[in-house]
């Protein structure tokens, strides 16, 4: 079973229990992760922070053409609508 700590450290459980490099994810995706992590624990200072940096990998010209750019930019955005509306919660339309 694979836990979350060794998951967002780039390792996974092998049948002898040593991690095993995992590279699957981009830099990106762990960073969107920790972003969320970090709201969940209402630390948006440090959210703030990494949704600076993803903003700026993702904006930075690429150097080969991105066939999902559309798809992390809307993840960009729904990441600034979440912190936007944690912090503003009376602001949410009821």
């Amino acid at each position: 079973m694979v836990d979350e700590a060794s998951d967002l450290e780039g390792g996974r459980e092998t049948g002898r229990g040593a991690a095993a490099p995992r590279h699957s994810r981009r830099l990106s995706d762990k960073i969107l992760i920790a972003f969320h992590h970090a709201c969940d624990q209402a630390d948006f200072e440090v959210a703030e922070q990494l949704l600076r940096i993803l903003e700026m990998m993702l904006t930075r010209r690429p150097v080969s053409p991105d066939a999902n750019r559309r798809r992390n930019m809307e993840s960009l955005v729904a990441a600034h609508e979440r912190l936007w509306h944690l912090r503003h919660p009376d602001s949410d339309d009821k």
